[in-house]
């Protein structure tokens, strides 16, 4: 290869490899107590080992089935999509035995014979549990 040809590649790469390096820099001279707020995936979640010693058990999120998203098209007669505890259903399919009679911007109504259940997208806030501090 011809010099200026090497140098010119070399110019143009070294953004791409510089900026990685610096951020390494920067990660590697942060001390050790701003890297370690950064939470660890791999850790068990919170409560676990207070089970495993023989303490109460963590709160368990309530039975049934939980709205996780919608999707609604803005065409007139398109597709109305809900994923209800992880499996995607449609409006007039039916989950866990329910007919999905109803998909809407922020709930879904699933019939079981004439009973019906709501299921909403956001929680009211009135409907929340008061926090505690």
């Amino acid at each position: 290869m011809d010099r200026p040809v090497v140098r010119l590649f070399f110019d143009r790469l070294r953004p791409v490899l510089l900026a990685p390096a610096i951020a390494l820099a920067i990660a590697l001279a942060l001390p050790g107590g701003a890297r370690a707020q950064v939470a660890d995936p791999t850790l068990p979640p919170p409560g676990l080992d207070a089970l495993a010693a023989g303490g109460e058990a963590p709160p368990v999120a309530p039975p049934g089935p939980e709205l996780q998203s919608i999707l609604v098209s803005r065409e007139p007669g398109g597709r109305r999509i809900a994923v209800i505890s992880g499996e995607m259903v449609r409006q007039g399919s039916r989950f866990q035995g329910a007919l999905v009679e109803s998909v809407g911007e922020d709930r879904v109504v699933l019939r079981r014979g004439k009973a019906r259940e709501t299921l909403r997208l956001y929680v009211k806030p009135e409907a929340m549990p008061a926090r505690q501090e």
